[in-house]
């Protein structure tokens, strides 16, 4: 496990000499893991990404014959709480878009294990638990997220900002999410950041899409998704800064809002759970080009079993049933029952 400038050390040298390694960083980025290719660390890991994947299982767990997944969601007292606290910072202008997350307790016989192998999502993670490790960073989580981060890849880097989801199931739900005032803010509020962000480590930095609609699978039926490209041009030899670019980046934009550092401290203040490995990044650099994902559609072991943690931008257009009905909305797996 590396401290902040421990990992940008180490990713630097390792990217310097052309090695390959996968790597997790957390979201207060002081509890990072490296797997160079090839190499064993102290707790089980499994990635995959379309770019490459290392599976730590020697044995594929069997599916139950029967799953089931009941989500235990946190009381809307307890939300609206964490609400209004958020609505403070807001109308004092101490943020414009925060995204408050909570942690929902899942009774299932569905394992982290099973996540990790069966989520139909291209990224996923697994990191078992680590004994040697105290508190929420020591324990097992997977991840089947939608998002990615960045990419590296010759000269050119990208991010892909995701705000805003809606079922695909009508052409109205889709208008919405393309036409809804409070949906378009908050995605040029997070392209705004982000183009801000990849300014300070390439140049040319532009939007290439804006708003683009994809399809996710939920165990509730399709799930439409929001996201713009944004892309900029890398200075030679990167790959011996990596750590210090990727570093730079965090934590991602779109799972903490925006003006960045007052936002922050104002989710540090609003939040009542540990994101630990929640809202971080994961993903692996392959010696040449580099591929990440924010730690999105996440589950963790706890003292109260597994949890799930998820959450939604808020601005001061937000209505607190509305933010409430999308945190419980986005606890699911993505497989069949």
């Amino acid at each position: 496990m590396y401290k902040r400038e421990e990992t940008i050390n180490r990713m630097n040298a390792l990217g310097g000499a052309g090695k390959p390694f996968f790597f997790v960083i957390s979201y207060d980025l002081q509890h990072n893991l490296l797997v160079p290719a090839h190499e064993t660390v102290s707790r089980p890991v499994a990635f995959a990404l379309p770019s490459g994947s290392l599976d730590a299982f020697v044995n594929r767990p069997d599916r139950p014959q029967h799953l089931f997944f009941e989500p235990c969601p946190p009381s809307r007292e307890r939300y609206e709480r964490a609400f209004l606290n958020v609505r403070k910072h807001l109308m004092r202008g101490d943020s414009y878009l925060l995204n408050l997350c909570m942690a929902t307790p899942v009774n299932t016989n569905v394992t982290l294990e099973h996540v990790f192998h069966e989520a139909q999502a291209p990224y996923r993670m697994f990191l078992g638990a680590d004994t040697s490790e105290s508190g929420i960073h020591g324990c097992a989580c997977a991840c089947f997220s939608p998002e990615p981060f960045v990419t590296m890849r010759g000269r050119t880097i990208a991010a892909f900002p995701m705000k805003g989801t809606a079922p695909a199931d009508t052409e109205e739900a889709r208008r919405w999410l393309e036409t809804d005032e409070k949906e378009n803010r908050e995605s040029a509020t997070i392209v705004d950041l982000m183009r801000n962000d990849l300014s300070m480590v390439a140049s040319g930095v532009h939007v290439s899409r804006y708003r683009y609609m994809s399809t996710v699978a939920t165990r509730s039926g399709p799930m439409l998704q929001c996201s713009s490209e944004i892309r900029g041009e890398l200075p030679p030899g990167w790959q011996g800064r990596v750590g210090d670019i990727l570093m730079a980046l965090l934590p991602a934009g779109s799972v903490t809002g925006a003006p960045k550092q007052a936002t922050c401290r104002a989710i540090a203040e609003s939040e009542d759970m540990e994101r630990g490995y929640y809202t971080g990044v994961f993903g692996l650099f392959n010696g040449r080009d580099l591929e990440s994902a924010v730690a999105i559609r996440f589950m963790e072991q706890s003292d109260m079993g597994l949890v799930y943690k998820s959450g939604g931008g808020i601005t001061v257009m937000s209505h607190p049933e509305e933010e409430y009905r999308e945190l419980k909305n986005k606890v699911y797996v993505p497989f069949a029952f």
